[in-house]
């Protein structure tokens, strides 16, 4: 029996646009793809392992043409809008109080400060869970076996008892592979305001 949600945010609340972020990227940067030394960068400022400054830093050095408002737009141009529907989806789930709701995000400093300036609901939809976790804010990062262990163990949950919502495959086989209930979702042709309609045939709600 499902007691707890837990919800990813990009493509789930968010909407995101990866693809076309990252070809903007390669177009402004001159690039055909991202190299290792980079890669390494984005998942040590996603752990928050490194500052912002340090993180703007690394790419100033390597591109130094561009100022670091425009590496900061660059690395922001995936977020996109956030419906105001999925937030009143939230706090339909939180007043009706049968589930436990937490949010799970891969999410980096620069990526919330521009979410909390340009979605004036962001403190709302924050106070709709019941613990929200940013991957910057606690040094582990999905698809990692590490992140979903600890949300486990700080909020006293059984695998079998949760059900997990992201649109990354990775992150997703993770979280199966531990036993917890996991939903795939396709944000070209699924909306999280639909889990009671799709879903109520494959994981057994309160």
């Amino acid at each position: 029996m499902i007691k707890t949600i837990i919800f990813d945010f990009g493509n789930i609340f968010i909407n995101l646009d990866i693809e076309g972020a990252i070809k903007h990227t390669f177009k402004v940067l001159e690039i055909d793809n991202f190299s290792e030394e980079m890669l390494a960068f984005h998942n040590l400022y996603e752990q928050g392992l490194i500052s912002t400054e340090e993180f703007i830093e690394f790419y100033s050095e390597n591109f130094p043409k561009l100022s670091t408002e425009e590496l900061i737009s660059i690395w922001n141009y995936m977020l996109k809008d956030f419906p105001e529907y999925r937030l009143e989806f939230i706090q339909q789930l939180k007043k009706d109080g049968k589930y436990k709701l937490i949010l799970l995000s891969n999410t980096n400093e620069l990526h919330i400060n521009w979410i909390k300036e340009h979605v004036p609901f962001y403190e709302a939809f924050k106070k709709s869970f019941d613990a929200f976790y940013l991957s910057h804010e606690i040094n582990l990062r999905k698809p990692d076996n590490q992140i979903f262990e600890f949300v486990l163990t700080q909020n006293n949950l059984k695998a079998a008892d949760c059900l997990f919502i992201d649109d990354n495959e990775f992150n997703c086989k993770t979280s199966k592979a531990l036993g917890i209930n996991t939903w795939h979702l396709n944000p070209e042709t699924e909306d999280v305001v639909d889990l009671f309609k799709i879903k109520n045939k494959l994981f057994k709600f309160e």
